[in-house]
């Protein structure tokens, strides 16, 4: 199989490739980056998932989109280190709660968030990435809590990333304020904005929209 392209929801930013895109985080037209095309998985796929643990079935389903940006064997011991910060076997337990409902567990991650699913993976593939272009990312981010703080725990102590989170003031749990603002870590920079979300979020596309100010600091994003 040939590497996927990815292609902005505006249809106005260059096509790129899986590595690109991680570091790119949003695209130069103020879109997203998606699939051109969505590879997809046969009825015996699924039947054999259903006796692979979570790691190994996530390998599975992410190879397609990120064949050609990295080795196999690689992505496999990042993904498996990934979810090896979970603090249950199964990464995601499911609880049956009777009459045929279950009830899935996204709370084991490192931050009790469920964003933490995610993240964790991506914190080690922006790495891993960086690490091998010999290149260093200033990540922004806006939160109203939860990203924030699976993304500071994913990004904590790693040499090729700056990060910076805003939070609204006094918008967030005393949990989630804790979380992000008492990483004793060097390159995790958490600013309280005195506004809503919507106005943290508003700085962090102000900043993404100027490519000088972009390209000088070699901006990047993460979101969940």
């Amino acid at each position: 199989m040939s590497a996927l392209t990815y292609v902005s929801t505006r249809g106005a930013a260059p096509e790129l490739g899986f590595a690109d895109v991680l570091l790119a985080g949003l695209a130069r037209d103020g879109g997203l980056y998606v699939p051109e095309h969505w590879p997809s998985l046969g009825v015996g796929s699924l039947e054999r998932f259903a006796s692979m643990g979570y790691a190994d079935v996530a390998v599975e389903v992410m190879w397609p989109f990120v064949e050609g940006a990295i080795e196999r064997d690689a992505f496999a011991t990042i993904v498996a280190e990934s979810y090896a910060t979970f603090d249950a076997a199964d990464v995601v337990p499911l609880t049956d709660l009777g009459d045929g409902i279950w009830l899935a567990e996204l709370f084991h991650g490192p931050t009790l968030a469920f964003k933490d699913i995610a993240l964790q993976l991506v914190g080690r593939l922006f790495d891993h990435e960086l690490t091998r272009r010999g290149e260093k990312v200033t990540i922004v981010g806006a939160t109203s809590g939860d990203t924030g703080s699976a993304a500071i725990e994913a990004l904590r102590d790693r040499e090729s990333a700056e990060v910076f989170i805003l939070h609204p003031a006094g918008r967030v749990s005393d949990v989630q304020r804790r979380q992000m603002t008492t990483v004793d870590a060097p390159n995790v920079h958490n600013i309280a904005v005195e506004g809503t979300f919507d106005d943290c979020q508003d700085l962090v596309k102000a900043l993404f929209a100027d490519d000088s100010f972009r390209d000088s600091r070699n901006l990047s994003a993460v979101n969940s």
